[in-house]
């Protein structure tokens, strides 16, 4: 979710057709609204949309593993821990996510947006970008975490309900490791904008989620307690960033010289971007961890526990949002940079396309079935179905839209983000020291709700005005309708028979595959199927 207002200063432009040591050709930025009848040929966009959805596929496949290992280690953490010591971890790896995102300030993003527009390898100016990333994010977080941990004392009782307990360890654990999350966040950023898709989901989506659920049953088998789990979830961090620190030697020259050595262009154009972007990033990445600080604060540690349980469910589906996110930036970046909006416009219908098909009949399962995915928690976290319910209304807007947010800031526009993402946050956090200390966790779920429909609708808005292009069209409303629709059906005849526990949703889901089964069977569904394949293949040569 972003979002980004481009400037006036010059910025390095590669031609689509040079090669990687091809020269760079200032230019100034301008407004990237389309002048009329601009854009490419319909073979030109047909390609652009084959080479999005094949990356996106990709991307989608990683965030199905990515969530499926992310649901692991949730259960893992509430069986092992409880609601009690439960909150306590989610607590503190809200603290984490939070501190993290805003001592990135906005670089993460920035260099998806702005490697792609630049030349790669040992004569390319791609690796300047680094220490302009690198040095200011890592000199902050080491100042944070240096005062974080210092303070840990006096925070803790803040968010923690037990005074001397493990809160204070664990939030200097937390501050301890910040440095090596913002290298992992930052580092991760550049192997997406320059190696392709493979790479960021092998690292973020594969080893990640794979290493954390195995080294926190390590640690509970050994009878440890939260600190040392919470441990275990922050040491792949570090492998993590010296993987991606490898991964960057090759496509940026590292080894073969490189320049390194950032010029004053470099400095303004980057953190032009990037500033506005950091405090939308962190209030992005920060949704979740945020209701559950406030939470925590306002309703007490097993109320933040079970939120946490619920928005994990809950953020499962934005995997693949995420997963498609992750595929397509760097492309979109290339193409609006290049003048070729129409373009990138296709490829977001398309990928948009995809998110509800896939999103939408599991948002509606997780609503209807709330009390069914939680039971698998336990009987004490059943007190988040309604909020589940809830959340997962918001989320049908949030998918909905698509990747509206992305679009956004790809454009440049992170400024009109930024403006979006502070509504939200203002409505969530006002509705949420209103409604939290009389309802709980649905007074934090009507909260993040409406901050969540706000950003979304307002972001939607922008990027409209941003591209100059509609992105609202007939099929993307059938499709809506389609997968909606028949997944609402099929969800209410199964709760009615056999309730919205588990048995109801085993019953939803069969229905669903019998359904898909069935339109399989009409010839104008499988043409649909086969020229969705058919986008997925490599264009053959020649």
């Amino acid at each position: 979710m972003g979002a980004g207002r481009p400037g006036t200063e010059t910025v390095p432009s590669v031609d689509a057709a040079a090669g990687p040591a091809g020269p760079a050709v200032p230019r100034p930025r301008r407004p990237v609204e389309p002048v009329a009848g601009s854009g490419p040929t319909d073979g030109t966009g047909r390609h652009e949309v084959r080479s999005g959805t094949r990356s996106g596929m990709v991307g989608l496949a990683g965030a199905a593993v990515n969530g499926l290992l992310g649901f692991v280690l949730t259960v893992v953490i509430v069986r092992g821990f409880g609601p009690a010591g439960s909150g306590a971890i989610f607590t503190a790896i809200g603290v984490v996510t939070i501190v993290g995102v805003l001592c990135c300030v906005g670089a993460d993003t920035a260099l998806v947006w702005a490697l792609p527009r630049r030349r790669t390898g040992a004569r390319g100016d791609a690796a300047r970008l680094l220490p302009v990333a690198l040095v200011p994010t890592l000199l902050g977080a080491t100042l944070v975490g240096a005062v974080g941990v210092a303070l840990a004392g006096t925070l803790a009782p803040v968010l923690f309900d037990q005074p001397g307990g493990d809160g204070p360890a664990l939030l200097r654990l937390a501050f301890a490791t910040l440095p090596a999350t913002v290298a992992m966040t930052v580092l991760l950023a550049a192997v997406r904008a320059v190696r392709p898709v493979t790479g960021v989901v092998a690292v973020q989506y594969v080893f990640v989620p794979l290493a954390r659920p195995l080294l926190v049953l390590a640690v509970m088998a050994t009878g440890a307690g939260v600190v040392l789990a919470f441990g275990g979830w922050l040491l792949p961090v570090a492998l993590a960033a010296l993987i991606c620190a490898a991964m960057l030697v090759r496509p940026l020259g590292l080894a073969a010289g490189a320049r390194l050595r950032p010029e004053r262009r470099d400095w303004r154009t980057f953190w032009g971007f990037a500033l506005p972007r950091a405090v939308s990033a962190t209030i992005d990445a920060s949704s979740l961890w945020l209701s559950v600080l406030l939470t925590s604060a306002l309703a007490g540690q097993a109320a933040a526990g079970v939120l946490g349980a619920v928005g994990r469910y809950v953020l499962a589906g934005l995997l693949v949002m995420q997963g498609l996110r992750v595929a397509t930036a760097p492309q979109l970046s290339r193409l609006l940079g290049g003048g070729r909006t129409r373009d990138a416009v296709l490829v977001y219908r398309r990928v948009t396309m995809m998110i509800i098909v896939l999103s939408w009949p599991g948002y509606l399962l997780l609503g209807v079935f709330a009390p069914g995915f939680l039971s698998l928690f336990g009987a004490e976290f059943g007190a988040g179905a309604t909020a589940m319910a809830v959340l997962a209304g918001a989320m049908l807007v949030n998918s909905g839209v698509g990747i509206v947010q992305t679009l956004l800031l790809m454009s440049g526009n992170s400024g009109r983000h930024l403006m979006a993402a502070l509504t939200g946050l203002v409505l969530n956090v006002g509705l949420a020291v209103v409604l939290v200390p009389r309802h709980g966790v649905l007074g934090a779920a009507v909260a993040w709700t409406v901050g969540i429909v706000a950003e979304n609708l307002l972001a939607a808005r922008a990027a409209r005005l941003a591209v100059g292009e509609p992105l609202l069209t007939r099929p993307l409303l059938v499709a809506g309708a389609l997968a909606g629709g028949s997944t609402a059906v099929l969800a209410v005849i199964a709760a009615t028979v056999a309730g919205r526990g588990v048995a109801g949703l085993a019953l939803a889901v069969a229905l669903l595959l019998v359904g898909g089964a069935l339109l399989l069977l009409d010839g104008r569904v499988r043409r649909v199927v086969r020229a969705a394949l058919a986008a997925l293949r490599p264009k053959p040569a020649g």
